[in-house]
């Protein structure tokens, strides 16, 4: 049963759970680079130089998940359980974060992070079908929120701490008679491997599986990636067109990524306000998620999404033309505004349109479409650059048009308005 405000307990247990882990997998993003370029890491490249190798290393987690996605959150709702695919993925997370402080090689790099990949296929869509699952109509914008402002937060505190620890490094301690010593780059994988030991007790001790009805579930495989809408009319199934506006908003989002080195010099600042001007979007996302999902169980989640990709057009092409750093700044914080509004309220509008027993299916539309999207914003910024340091800006806003449009006038309306946003709470869960 959900609180008073409307989030469930064992929502916030597996939001917190979700924090956790990304905290130890983020580190990855900080340490890996660095770790490829240390003295530990030997042997061939493949005849590629070593930032190219370290990009592939890195993009492997997203080129092996998303596609993986849909089928991992078929097979859950086939199942009828959640848990034990998360349980399972978390088992791979930390096996692999562990095995990192005994990785010599590039292939071995290569190898633990596909099995990373494989991890994050069982838990991203399963995850998020459990919150589905466990929330209602009157909460998921809210449980959703909040969902992602926890996990948001693991992903943007893990990096921080993952610099902090590598540059602190070597760790000695004395163990009765023997001393001791750890590097760096070990600590911050033994550290990984902890949080998502730490995340699996959290899942296992409070987070059960709901009541899936086993012929809704039987037909998980059927329609749930349908192009073509079959019902109401449209063009488009809004499912795949809140996919396809997940995509979208994550490609516009993911372009400064690799933008790093030019922006610095255009805008004559450090890699420090890089780091930040990078975290601002993520720093919006924490702050408004949660209030932003649960206006949504009010209002409505078309209008926060339609709003969403209309903002992200300004916000987004603005970053191809600014010269200042704190505008840079602001830029950034106004797109996490803008993907705040699009991201949480997708989830629960697809979730208010699943079939019984299919949210994972369902979801997995969403959560693969922004991982892809992810993955391919920064090729696409990588390329497009050549042509102009405003040209991929204006491309990531021609896409937000797209997704507005497509959003207005594919999807319609899953909640009835409710009467006032006043007082929230009052009203909130009484029916559940």
């Amino acid at each position: 049963m959900a609180d008073r405000f409307g989030v469930d307990p064992q929502v916030l247990a597996l939001a917190v759970a979700r924090m956790t882990e990304s905290v130890g997998n983020s580190f990855l993003v900080v340490v890996l680079p660095l770790f490829i370029g240390s003295q530990y890491i030997t042997g061939a490249t493949f005849g590629l130089t070593e930032v190219a190798v370290t990009g592939i290393i890195l993009s492997l987690f997203g080129l092996v998940n998303s596609p993986l996605q849909p089928f991992t959150g078929r097979l859950s709702d086939r199942a009828r359980r959640r848990k034990v695919f998360v349980l399972v993925g978390l088992v791979l997370i930390g096996v692999a974060s562990f095995s990192y402080s005994f990785a010599s090689t590039y292939w071995h790099l290569l190898g633990l992070r596909v099995v990373q990949g494989i991890a994050g296929a069982l838990i991203i869509p399963t995850t998020v079908a459990l919150v589905n699952d466990l929330a209602s109509e009157s909460n998921r914008g809210g449980n959703m929120g909040t969902y992602n402002t926890f996990r948001l937060l693991g992903f943007g505190v893990g990096p921080i701490a993952a610099g902090a620890v590598v540059a602190s490094g070597p760790f000695a301690f004395d163990v009765g008679t023997v001393a001791l010593r750890i590097n760096g780059f070990d600590a911050a994988f033994y550290i990984a491997t902890l949080t998502a030991t730490l995340s699996f007790g959290l899942v296992s001790a409070f987070v059960r599986d709901p009541e899936v009805p086993e012929a809704d579930a039987g037909d998980a495989l059927l329609g749930s990636l349908s192009v073509r809408d079959r019902s109401s009319g449209h063009v488009l199934d809004p499912v795949f067109t809140l996919g396809l506006a997940s995509f979208f908003m994550a490609v516009g989002i993911a372009l400064f990524a690799t933008l790093g080195e030019i922006v610095n010099e255009r805008l004559a600042q450090d890699a420090t306000m890089f780091g930040l001007q990078f975290a601002a979007f993520v720093l919006a996302q924490i702050f408004l998620q949660a209030p932003i999902g649960r206006a949504t169980d009010f209002f409505g989640r078309k209008p926060f999404i339609v709003l969403g990709m209309v903002l992200l057009v300004p916000t987004t092409f603005v970053q191809g033309f600014v010269l200042d750093s704190w505008l840079m700044f602001g830029a950034r914080f106004a797109q996490g505004i803008a993907g705040a509004m699009v991201f949480a309220p997708a989830l629960a509008l697809a979730g208010d349109l699943a079939p019984a027993g299919q949210s994972g299916s369902t979801l997995s539309v969403l959560t693969m479409a922004f991982g892809f999207g992810v993955a391919l914003g920064p090729l696409a910024s990588g390329f497009l650059v050549a042509f102009g340091f405003a040209v991929p800006f204006a491309f990531g806003s021609a896409l937000a048009v797209v997704g507005a449009v497509l959003v207005w006038t594919q999807v319609e309306e899953s909640v009835a308005t409710r009467r006032s946003f006043l007082d929230p709470f009052s009203k909130a869960g009484e029916n559940e």
